[in-house]
């Protein structure tokens, strides 16, 4: 993301104009668009233009019409986020006149890669920390994907990009392998496995930038992944020998042959990555990590939750009234807060968040936003979305009810 430009009050009111350049750009918008907010893009729009009929001056709107490129502002009363298609739509009525739009037209803006967008937050509801902090993190060129991933079995790979922030799709590999019986069938079995193995380092070399990732991982039921590797390498090294159009790529790849990893898992489906990132040689090697932090302190979590009153009382508690009390009482050593509590309609439920958020770093406690695109924030919202390690226990917080928070 770039940032073009930044004008706001003291109070924190004012626009912000952002570029997105990568997929991962559109979550962080869809993270800082709220409703209310007023959001300027460029959009396409069909227009009909009225003529006069017959030259009596009654005007009809019958002519054809024509799509035409013109900038929009609306106050955003919905968002809407795709993460596999990487698109980001916000509607709501026309803020802003327009020459070939009516005040107070319904619209709905499609944000898009390279296309400027400006958003505007009023009095009401001004840029918070959260906010401001996620522009700050989107902008900074070191927060970029941070591994490559390929989950495979026999025919099938999912070729992934783990960033800061989410998990991405890039491509899906689907290949007919025939079963490996007798002598000509293992033949024609082996051919096709190579044929798959050519298509999978492919899209690899396409999806992925070598120099830049810290990690790139392999994770396969079997041996798939130990052949795949074995092949990257060898059409690699036959590439740099030979000279062909790809060497420069394949010098890369060798050179990068220490981020390598190669992870068992149960299956090649997309949902066998969650297994594959919670693993420890993968974590150690993206220790440094923002997700891995997360993963890792989730587990601690647990961890402490599963103790039980070892302690003297529970150090480990979720669900918002429990935490807040916790805050309240200046107890909270870590606070584990899902990014999709940020994006309720209702203001004064953000801000409550938000306090929450900053009253824990006030107190020297550190608290970590999870993505809810990651495995690991997906599971901190099925613990309502917020939860607390303490510092100590607060025995008052055993007298509560879980009524509130499941409410």
């Amino acid at each position: 993301m770039k940032l073009l430009s930044k004008n706001l009050d003291k109070d924190g009111a004012g626009s912000i104009r952002l570029l997105p350049e990568e997929p991962a750009d559109l979550w962080h918008a869809y993270n800082i668009i709220h409703v209310g907010d007023v959001l300027k893009s460029s959009t396409f729009r069909r227009i009909s233009k009225e003529k006069d009929k017959e030259g009596s001056g009654e005007m009809i709107s019958n002519a054809p019409s024509q799509r035409i490129s013109l900038v929009l502002a609306i106050t955003v009363t919905k968002t809407d986020f795709d993460p596999a298609g990487g698109a980001l739509h916000a509607s709501g009525p026309v803020a802003e006149e327009s020459p070939h739009v009516r005040l107070g037209a319904y619209h709905t803006l499609d944000l898009a890669l390279h296309r400027a967008f400006t958003i505007r937050k009023l009095s009401f509801a001004p840029w918070d920390s959260i906010s401001l902090q996620t522009v700050v993190s989107a902008c900074d060129p070191a927060s970029r994907a941070e591994a490559g991933a390929v989950v495979l079995q026999p025919g099938l790979a999912n070729i992934c990009l783990v960033t800061e922030h989410m998990t991405l799709l890039r491509q899906r590999i689907e290949f007919s392998i025939p079963r490996k019986r007798a002598a000509d069938s293992a033949a024609a079995h082996d051919k096709a496995l190579n044929r798959f193995y050519d298509n999978v380092a492919t899209a690899m070399a396409r999806n992925f930038n070598y120099n830049e990732l810290k990690a790139v991982i392999i994770a396969s039921p079997g041996f798939t992944g130990d052949g795949l590797y074995k092949h990257l390498l060898s059409l690699a090294a036959r590439d740099v020998d030979s000279g062909s159009p790809t060497a420069a790529t394949s010098k890369v790849i060798l050179k990068s042959k220490s981020k390598f990893l190669l992870v068992h898992c149960a299956s090649g489906h997309m949902h066998a990555l969650n297994e594959v990132l919670r693993s420890p040689e993968v974590l150690s090697q993206l220790a440094d990590t923002k997700f891995a932090k997360e993963s890792a302190t989730l587990e601690k979590f647990f961890e402490v939750l599963n103790e039980g009153d070892e302690f003297g009382g529970s150090r480990a508690w979720y669900g918002p009234r429990h935490v807040a009390a916790a805050v309240e009482r200046g107890a909270v050593k870590t606070l584990l807060i899902s990014d999709r509590l940020f994006r309720s309609d209702d203001v004064k439920i953000r801000k409550q968040y938000i306090d929450m958020v900053e009253q824990v770093k006030a107190q020297g406690g550190e608290a970590l936003v999870f993505s809810s695109l990651h495995e690991s924030g997906k599971q901190l919202d099925q613990f309502t979305g917020i939860a607390a390690i303490l510092n100590f226990p607060v025995p008052e917080l055993e007298d509560m009810t879980d009524d509130e928070d499941e409410e």
